[in-house]
This record gives C-alpha cells, sequence and structure tokens, in this order.
C-alpha cells in the first residue's frame, strides 16, 4: 500500500519544510535541474505538492495523495493519480522521468524502476533524487526516523542500491550530480552542485533507457 497517510494528514507541514529550509530546497533543484533534457515530454512519479515539477516545468505528474495532488494541481500540474509500481500509463509515452525523494516511499522499487522504464521511450531518461542512507542527513534521518511523520516508514537507501535496481533494469549512461554538504541548520544560502557522488547527502542519478 503507498505510503501516503501522512501526506494527506500533515501535507501543511511539508509544505512548511520546503519554506523554512529553502537554500537546501534551491540546492536541490539545481541538482535536479542539471539532468533534464532542454525539451521532449516529462513526468515526475511522486510528484508531492508540485514543489520540482513547477518550477523544472513538469507539466504531468503521478501521485496518490489527494491532498498532495490538489497542491500540485493548484501549481498547474496535471495529476495522475496511481503509484508508481502500477503507472496507468501507455508504453514509450515520455521523454523523462523523474522521482525525488520517492525511492524511500516505494512498496517495490524494483517494480517501480520497471514501470518507469517501460513509459520511457527508447533512449529516455530516468532521473531520481534521494538522500543518500550513509551521508550526514540520512543518517540523522534514520536516528530521528521514529520521530518524523513523514520518514517513520520510509526505507533509505544508498546511491550505489539504487544504481544496481537501474542497472537491472536495463538502465545505462550514468550520470550524477550531488549537492547539501552541511547539515540542514547550517545552511543559509544554496550550496554548490558538484559531479558525482559520496559527498552530498543529496544526489541525483540519470541514466539513458536501454531498449
Amino acid at each position: 500500500m503507498p505510503k501516503t497517510t501522512p501526506f494527506e494528514k500533515y501535507f501543511d507541514r511539508y509544505e512548511e519544510w520546503f519554506l523554512h529550509y529553502s537554500p537546501v530546497y534551491k540546492s536541490e533543484l539545481e541538482a535536479v535541474r542539471r539532468h533534464l533534457p532542454e525539451d521532449g515530454r516529462g513526468i515526475e512519479i511522486g510528484v508531492g505538492s508540485g514543489l520540482f515539477a513547477q518550477p523544472l516545468n513538469i507539466r504531468n505528474g503521478l501521485e496518490p495523495s489527494k491532498q498532495m495532488g490538489k497542491l500540485a494541481l493548484k501549481r498547474g500540474v496535471n495529476i495522475i493519480k496511481g503509484v508508481a509500481e502500477d503507472l496507468p500509463i501507455e508504453n514509450d509515452f515520455y521523454d523523462y522521468a523523474l522521482m525525488v525523494t520517492t525511492i524511500c516511499f516505494l512498496d517495490d522499487v524494483p517494480q517501480s524502476i520497471r514501470e518507469a522504464k517501460r513509459i520511457l521511450k527508447p533512449g529516455g531518461r530516468l532521473i531520481i533524487g534521494l538522500v543518500d542512507r550513509d551521508s550526514p542527513i540520512g543518517k540523522l534521518y534514520q536516528k530521528y526516523q521514529s520521530e518524523n511523520v513523514f520518514y517513520r516508514d520510509a526505507v533509505f537507501y544508498t546511491t550505489q542500491e539504487v544504481v544496481e535496481f537501474m542497472k537491472q533494469a536495463g538502465f545505462k549512461d550514468f550520470s550524477f550530480t550531488q549537492t547539501v554538504f552541511n547539515m540542514l541548520d547550517e545552511i543559509r544560502e544554496p550550496e554548490q552542485v558538484k559531479e558525482g557522488y559520496g559527498e552530498g547527502s543529496f544526489v541525483v542519478i540519470s541514466a539513458e533507457n536501454g531498449k
């Protein structure tokens, strides 16, 4: 079952986090932006309230949470109701698909990645943003996981684990960006975005559909 309950109940807290940590949010946005193609049809899987889709000009979003979908709709995102493990979308339809901090809330990550591959055109790209489990922020989230209404039932992954899932599904030609090099409360302005992974807590993985 999709882990939507906290997002239905505490959607206002979700929005407040991004306002409170605005420099972190802007850092993550830039790390994602560097992977997006200049044109083409895209979708964000697990679009939430549209805080990434809207500024990144992604018009379509899949979202299982009714409250999150309403907020995204207000931001101009076309909402498709559904779950990542069983996308109600035809084959070879999108040029790129984005997931940002969605992986940790999925019931079946490998199946979700296979589904993303199915809806992508040959050569299309899957872009995944995540908080790396072994990073400083990832370790902090795990330490206080039981106290966080959103992450209480989340399962965190390392970058390499997600890369392996993507390789098993048939993705190739990987690229990486990373950001958030300090603890959240220490960040007063957007942080730099670097290639690779292993330093920043927030990592973006991009790979090509090798159909």
